[in-house]
């Protein structure tokens, strides 16, 4: 018998970018940093889709300007699959149109491509164990473009117009989530079990009809539960 403690599987990802010196320089990078498996690579969204049907990685990183089908569609199926598989983008965009609608489509992490390989695979383990990771540049973006109601012209509303039935307790978490908290760091916060926190966040996916933590983040600043 083995002597040595066992260690965590690593958290498998699919990359998938049009470029092949991007393909291949991030797979033998990542592949060198604890934690962290690459599985695939996939040259355009399509071949994304495919891929992570047949091999269910735990993440897909994802570029978003690709040929055949773009990063947004790729993500949109992917989140809508049965199960899910979780995105995080990683791409050169910043502007607020893309950002919106990688977010929309369920991607749960979003990064630029001048991250740190260290950045990278914090933001891969954290999506990959069910929480959001917004590169702080994004998630000031994104709160911005809420706060001045830029998409579609639908600006953030008062608390008390939104009717979705949160309790005193829901929403002081959805605010902590707002934050960019994770649910140990809520947990201390308020002083109660991470086990409690994660209760109280199923019943805010239910209620709000969110798809997830990112989801979450957004409709705390759009019901205006959560400001800038």
């Amino acid at each position: 018998m083995s002597t040595f403690p066992d260690r965590p599987r690593p958290v498998t990802v699919l990359i998938a970018d049009d470029q092949k010196i991007i393909r291949d320089g991030l797979a033998l990078i990542l592949g060198l940093l604890d934690g962290v498996s690459v599985i695939g690579t996939a040259i355009d969204g399509r071949d994304a889709v495919r891929q992570a049907t047949a091999v269910r990685p735990d993440v897909v990183l994802m570029d978003l300007d690709m040929p055949a089908m773009n990063g947004v569609e790729a993500t949109r199926r992917l989140a809508a699959g049965n199960p899910p598989c979780r995105v995080v983008v990683l791409t050169t965009y910043l502007d607020d149109d893309w950002v919106y609608r990688a977010i929309d489509a369920g991607a749960r992490g979003y990064l630029t491509k001048d991250a740190t390989p260290e950045e990278i695979r914090d933001a891969v383990v954290t999506v990959a164990s069910g929480e959001a990771h917004l590169e702080p540049r994004v998630q000031r973006r994104l709160l911005d473009l809420l706060a001045t109601g830029a998409r579609n012209g639908v600006p953030t509303s008062p608390p008390g117009d939104i009717e979705d039935g949160l309790t005193a307790r829901e929403t002081e978490i959805l605010v902590e989530i707002a934050d960019g908290r994770t649910n140990a760091e809520i947990a201390q916060r308020l002083v109660i079990s991470e086990a409690t926190v994660k209760t109280h966040v199923n019943h805010l996916l239910l209620k709000t009809g969110c798809r997830d933590r990112a989801a979450l983040v957004v409709y705390a600043y759009r019901s205006g539960r959560a400001t800038p």
